[in-house]
């Protein structure tokens, strides 16, 4: 006998139901435990972010396979801070590349730097397995000595010299809670104009990610994924300690994070040119990007990941 419309739709709405189920009980099982901190961050071993600063600015840059594009953004760098340690004796800083298990010369390239600039300023953290994105940032900030943390990506597509916006947001942030604050740089400024270039399909996924993103996990950014980002110490301590994505959606959940956490963010605009090379694959990336953003969801919402506060030394 044919189904009555009602029976049908209860039939659909069961189904709904025992898929979302399923999905929340998967994602709840495949959750990776709380990460502890890298080997290279263990006490007396290295500088550790538990400890007081002893510089005023740490700037991480994650390194895969990037011997071409890392000098570029390095003598920008380093051009850019060098001029402002001597404008003002005062300002300290170190650049930390995080070689994420590079296959070329990345860990050579960035090593010359070490010896023109000294060990103090710029150090290099090789990682002997490619770890992602956020796994490499996380390293570095684990090992920063900064009062202020940023990071910043090894291709160089956001000018430097935009620190200094970043940090004006931070300061128009105060007065910090715990000491805690975020200034994220930001491209959606420019999206109708990078719409223009591409295609119709790219910019189909690009709005899609931004309404996942927006509906699952970060409302208030509408720039979640630009590498160009300032913490505060203790912000960095906080969000990174409870960090568990370490590929392409790791900002998100850092962000997540930051917003479960009542930690304030300031979105400041930065000029930002597509630089050639770059690792993320638009359709496999985004669908990666989306199943991610999906479990931060789901495995916070199910208690499978728990926040948990840190404390400074």
């Amino acid at each position: 006998l044919p189904l009555s419309l009602p029976a049908v739709a209860l039939a659909l709405a069961a189904l709904a139901a025992f898929v979302l189920v399923l999905i929340c009980a998967i994602a709840h099982v495949t959750a990776k435990t709380m990460p502890h901190e890298d080997a290279e961050c263990k006490k007396g071993s290295a500088p550790n972010i538990h400890d007081p600063a002893t510089r005023e600015l740490s700037v991480v840059v994650p390194s895969y396979n990037e011997e071409n594009r890392l000098p570029v953004m390095m003598d920008e760098a380093l051009d850019y801070l060098e001029k402002r340690q001597k404008q003002d004796p005062s300002f300290t800083y170190e650049v930390i590349v995080v070689n994420d298990g590079s296959k070329d010369q990345t860990a050579k390239v960035a090593k010359e730097y070490c010896k023109k600039y000294g060990s103090d300023k710029v150090r290099v953290i090789s990682l002997e397995k490619n770890r992602g994105k956020g796994g490499a940032v996380r390293t570095g900030v684990f090992s920063s000595r900064g009062k202020t943390i940023l990071m910043a990506d090894a291709d160089g597509a956001t000018k430097f010299a935009d620190i200094e916006k970043v940090e004006e947001g931070l300061k128009n942030l105060r007065p910090w809670p715990k000491g805690m604050a975020i200034s994220c740089g930001s491209r959606a400024h420019l999206e109708k104009d990078s719409i223009a270039k591409r295609s119709y399909f790219r910019t189909l996924l690009m709005y899609g990610f931004h309404f996942l993103v927006w509906f699952l996990c970060v409302k208030e950014i509408r720039d979640t994924q630009c590498g160009f980002k300032l913490l505060t110490r203790e912000a960095a301590l906080q969000t990174f300690s409870n960090l568990h994505i370490e590929r392409w959606a790791f900002d998100v959940e850092l962000l997540y994070i930051a917003q479960r956490l009542k930690i304030p963010i300031a979105e400041v605009a930065v000029k930002w040119t597509e630089i050639e090379g770059s690792k993320l694959v638009p359709f496999w990336s985004w669908l990666q990007m989306g199943r991610d953003l999906l479990f931060i969801r789901l495995r916070y919402m199910t208690g499978a990941w728990k926040l948990e506060a840190k404390k400074c030394n």
